[in-house]
């Protein structure tokens, strides 16, 4: 099975990428998914969270105020940071046991897995290859505050609180650029697909 990350920056395009490449055949894990699941009503992944930042980031029902919790995480670095270090190893844990399940079933497959961090977090290391996904500054700040409703103030925020653009692309074995129609990220993701598929055949010569 040939494992591979998917990464880049908020608001460049990762989901369509990721949707282009399951449509394509690949089998596909979205860590925001991943995410909402490590910190369900009743996880060790909430409970962690709590003990760290209180319950005041839960709702009435128990379950995670995610919105309420993202606003306070992005402008202290040192609370995101935390958040990370505390989530990140239930979500690759998560991933881990997905992909594990799929080798045994699909031993054949592609498996793209999408995560934001991946790289800061060093999970990339678990993969044979990794694409990285971009676009033009400009373009990303217009649809961060156009896709969360933010001011250009909280979207320049946003985007600074992260690695940038350029020093992901350094990490890339494929380089998915968004910045231009639909069509034309398509048409990037099918030749990026061509080529996985090509080292996957290789790879079980």
């Amino acid at each position: 099975m040939l494992k591979v990350g998917l990464t880049g920056s908020i608001a460049v395009g990762k989901s369509f990428v990721l949707d282009v490449l399951r449509e394509l055949g690949c089998r596909t894990i979205d860590a925001d998914v991943i995410a909402r699941e490590v910190v369900g009503p009743g996880t060790d992944g909430l409970k962690a969270v709590t003990a760290e930042f209180g319950e005041d980031v839960l709702k009435p029902d128990g379950s995670l105020d995610r919105a309420k919790l993202g606003t306070g995480v992005f402008t202290d670095e040192g609370k995101r940071r935390k958040l990370n270090s505390i989530l990140h190893p239930f979500i690759i844990a998560r991933q881990d046991e997905i992909m594990q399940l799929w080798e045994r079933e699909t031993p054949d497959a592609i498996v793209v897995v999408d995560a934001a961090l991946m790289i800061e977090s060093g999970g990339y290391k678990r993969f044979d290859k990794l694409i990285v996904v971009h676009c033009q500054p400009e373009i990303q700040l217009q649809r961060l505050m156009k896709r969360d409703n933010l001011s250009r103030e909280d979207a320049e925020r946003r985007t600074r609180a992260q690695m940038p653009q350029e020093e992901k692309k350094k990490y890339a074995d494929f380089l998915i650029d968004t910045s231009g129609s639909f069509e034309e990220t398509r048409k990037q993701v099918q030749g990026v697909f061509r080529q996985l598929d090509d080292a996957a055949r290789q790879s079980r010569a």
